[in-house]
Parts: structure tokens; sequence; C-alpha cells
């Protein structure tokens, strides 16, 4: 039986169509993302989340309207000093494993805040992925702002943060004695 060719460059657009959208489908899953409240004056703050890819991916850049700046950071103590920078070249998602953003690890920093965060508000946040292909995409958020973790987060959200420690914005890499 023979096919008219219109019939087979259909089906294959239609197969093609189902498998880009499958592609789409394997979007970086975001779960209990929330960002720290401010008060009048603070200028930077953070935002935790939980991110799972399916393939392995990295996160590479987060934005936000209320932020002059808005980085990926990392903290962690360096014997008695807690230090805290920004990853360059992106945060690492292995495949379908759950990485924890939360006060004290891997964090959004959100600095030069254009206006005090609310509580019982909600934040725009753009996060921006790479997979191992090198294929870009966009991840748009509304990120409830809060005093403290939702439940749900990953039990490190419950501790302090920079942000709330006076993390000074203009500082590119913070420190703290503890």
């Amino acid at each position: 039986m023979t096919f008219p060719r219109w019939t087979l460059s259909a089906a294959l657009a239609a197969g093609l169509s189902v498998m880009a959208a499958g592609a789409l489908a394997q979007a970086v899953d975001v779960q209990n993302a929330w960002a720290r409240a401010t008060v009048q004056g603070q200028k930077a703050t953070g935002a935790f989340m939980t991110l799972t890819a399916p393939t392995a991916s990295k996160l590479l850049s987060v934005s936000s309207p209320v932020a002059g700046i808005a980085e990926v950071h990392e903290m962690k103590m360096e014997g008695d000093v807690m230090k805290m920078r920004a990853l360059a070249g992106g945060l690492d998602l292995p495949a379908g494993k759950a990485v924890a953003l939360t006060p004290g690890g891997y964090h959004v920093m959100l600095m030069d805040l254009k206006l005090p965060l609310r509580k019982d508000t909600t934040i725009p946040l753009t996060l921006v992925f790479k997979d191992a292909q090198g294929v870009e995409t966009k991840k748009e958020l509304k990120v409830p702002v809060s005093q403290t973790a939702p439940a749900g987060a990953p039990a490190a959200a419950m501790h302090g943060d920079h942000g709330a420690m006076g993390h000074d914005a203009a500082a590119d890499h913070g420190e703290h004695k503890h």
C-alpha cells in the first residue's frame, strides 16, 4: 500500500511535535520555593527551593525585577568563618537528584532590593537552566515571601541566613565569624 507524500510528511511532523513536547516536559521541577521577608532599609535577602532535574543540568542564573542583582550563592564554613560566594559556573543539578537551596548552603541571593519584601506577598523569579546538550530553558516562578520556611521545606531551611546576619549587598563575597 502506498501513501501520498503529504500524509508521510504530516505523520513525521506530528511525531517530531510529540518528541519536542516530551523534551519541554523534561523541565526542572521546583518545589517549596520561598523568599525571606525583609524589613525597611534591608537591601538583601535570600530565596530558597528544591530543584530536581530529570537529566544532568545546571542552574545558570537567576533574575528578579525586585532586585538589582540576583545570584546563585554558596555558603560554607571554613574553620570558624562562614564564607559566601557567587557560583560563577552555575549550580550542578545531577539527573534525578534533589538539590536543596537553603539558608546556610546553596541559595539565591537577592541584592540591591528595590523595595521591602513583605510577608504573605509573592515576587517574580526567573531561573535559567542549561542541560547536558547545551539547551537553555527559563522557568518563571511566583515565589511566596515568608518569615520562615514553609511546611515541607528541607530542615536546613529553618536556620538563619546571611540576609538576617546583616549581609552587606555591596560586599561581593561575605565572611561572617561564628
